[in-house]
């Protein structure tokens, strides 16, 4: 039996999973289930202990792209697979909200908005795609096709992650050295890494400071990557033109922060991209098949790596 968890959309979720798995039982919450008859769950941010009532539970299909709250529960036992959504939609929604900040920044909106509440009327130099350099913090499954798009798109693009890669279009560098080597050549960063214990503030004070002065930072991953306050320290120092934030350390982000109403600063309520669906069924529904036959799925996690 499947059993779903979803507080959006639940009627919609049950529908297309029926549709796509005909030959399973499948059930919703609240609905009440044999709990021993459940081996496959697929869910979004259940309450805690929710999965202790199933014994019998082999595998947890995630339907979003994070997955680091389920490592983090105390009801998810080693024995159970965790298994992640690939794309199920979010990568083109991802190359939109990562072209927004990049525009944003090449076209110069910002610099035009300052000068719009100051009543000034100065145009600025002319940008081309080919000579704004954009730096993919994280290029996995929606990273490396969002550094795909941009570089067929004309721009300057690279990718940094922990271990080597290689990307058609898209130079890669990987590890502390290539991090080192990466920022101070980088107009627009754009994080989408996970978290995990490694990349909790991989960008510090210190590492922010290797950043030019122009440059400006989007983080649609996860608010742990980077430090807030000495974010918020650079943006008071000039150091950062801008940031256009999707993710933060806490969410919803609190209603007195300084983040709110800093000048440099602009501000998403974790929407960067949303889980499609349809997309997201017929993924979990191919992958239930794959598991059927003993084969290799897309998305499975590494507990070690945290992703």
């Amino acid at each position: 039996m499947l059993y779903l968890y979803s507080p959006d959309q639940p009627a919609l979720y049950l529908r297309l999973f029926k549709d796509a798995l005909p030959d399973w039982n499948v059930a919703c919450w609240p609905d009440e289930v044999d709990a021993d008859a459940v081996t496959h769950v697929a869910a979004w941010k259940p309450p805690a202990g929710f999965f202790r009532r199933f014994p019998k539970l082999e595998v947890v299909f995630v339907l979003g792209a994070g997955v680091d709250k389920f490592l983090q529960r105390d009801d998810l036992g080693e024995q159970v697979k965790i298994v992640r959504l690939a794309d199920a939609g979010m990568a083109q929604q991802m190359t939109e909200y990562c072209l927004y900040g990049v525009l944003h920044y090449q076209r110069q909106m910002d610099v035009y908005l300052r000068q719009q509440h100051a009543g000034q009327w100065r145009p600025q130099p002319a940008r081309s795609a080919k000579d704004v350099r954009v730096s993919i913090l994280g290029p996995g499954q929606l990273g490396m096709q969002v550094a795909q798009n941009l570089a067929k798109m004309g721009y300057r693009v690279a990718g940094w992650s922990r271990q080597p890669r290689q990307l058609d279009g898209v130079d890669c560098v990987h590890g502390d050295a290539g991090l080192r080597s990466l920022l101070p050549a980088t107009d627009v960063l754009f994080c989408v890494l996970p978290a995990t214990p490694e990349t909790r503030h991989l960008l510090d004070g210190v590492r922010l400071a290797w950043l030019p002065k122009d440059g400006a930072i989007i983080n649609a991953g996860r608010g742990s990557l980077i430090d807030q306050d000495a974010l918020l320290d650079h943006l008071d120092r000039g150091r950062l033109r801008f940031v256009l934030l999707d993710v933060f350390a806490e969410e919803p982000l609190g209603e007195g922060h300084p983040l709110w109403r800093h000048p440099r600063v602009l501000i998403t309520p974790h929407v960067a991209a949303d889980t499609v669906p349809a997309e997201a069924v017929g993924q979990i529904a191919a992958n239930l098949r794959v598991f059927a036959k003993g084969l290799p799925v897309t998305g499975l996690v590494d507990r070690r790596r945290g992703y």
